[in-house]
């Protein structure tokens, strides 16, 4: 499977992308669920309520938004790899953010929300047929692929999940 070409996606996501130089995504994606389960099983609770600045999200509402990026950016793959090319609406990452109000849940049920959102997604991409990845629809005013998607989820993932190993020096 090659990598997504530049045209395969918004210039937003070029920088997530470029996260992911390994050129099968899907060892990355099944990887990359053990290593954020580790490091995010290693917060305590008290840590994961706290705002570093400048950054103005706690690790909870961080984990909450790569969960709902991962629903949405799977979503899309799912409609795409099935040839819906039915144009869909980008999401507001704050609205979704201030509207799940992650930090009245415990830290285990939004780590346990991303994996169950993580594995879901695993599935997906594993059993879509080869031509679906191929596949692109519109999001907004560009158009993303199936392939694209795949590289953004592991790319996005791997850009929250620094930041909040830099903010823990972890």
């Amino acid at each position: 499977m090659p990598r997504p070409e530049p045209t395969e996606y918004a210039p937003f996501f070029a920088g997530y992308v470029g996260l992911v130089p390994e050129a099968d995504v899907m060892p990355a994606m099944a990887a990359q669920l053990d290593e954020v389960l580790a490091f995010l099983r290693g917060v305590t609770e008290a840590r994961s309520a706290v705002v570093h600045p400048p950054y103005t999200w706690t690790l909870k509402e961080v984990i909450g938004h790569v969960t709902d990026g991962e629903r949405v950016f799977g979503y899309r793959a799912l409609r795409f790899g099935r040839a819906d090319t039915t144009p869909l609406a980008p999401f507001d990452e704050t609205l979704f953010a201030k509207s799940a109000d992650f930090n009245r849940l415990a830290l285990a049920d939004v780590v346990g929300e991303w994996e169950a959102a993580r594995r879901s997604n695993l599935y997906l991409f594993r059993n879509l047929p080869a031509e679906a990845w191929a596949r692109s629809g519109p999001v907004g005013a560009d158009a993303v692929s199936v392939r694209a998607l795949a590289y953004i989820i592991v790319g996005h993932a791997r850009h929250h999940v620094a930041i909040l190993r830099k903010r823990l020096g972890a």
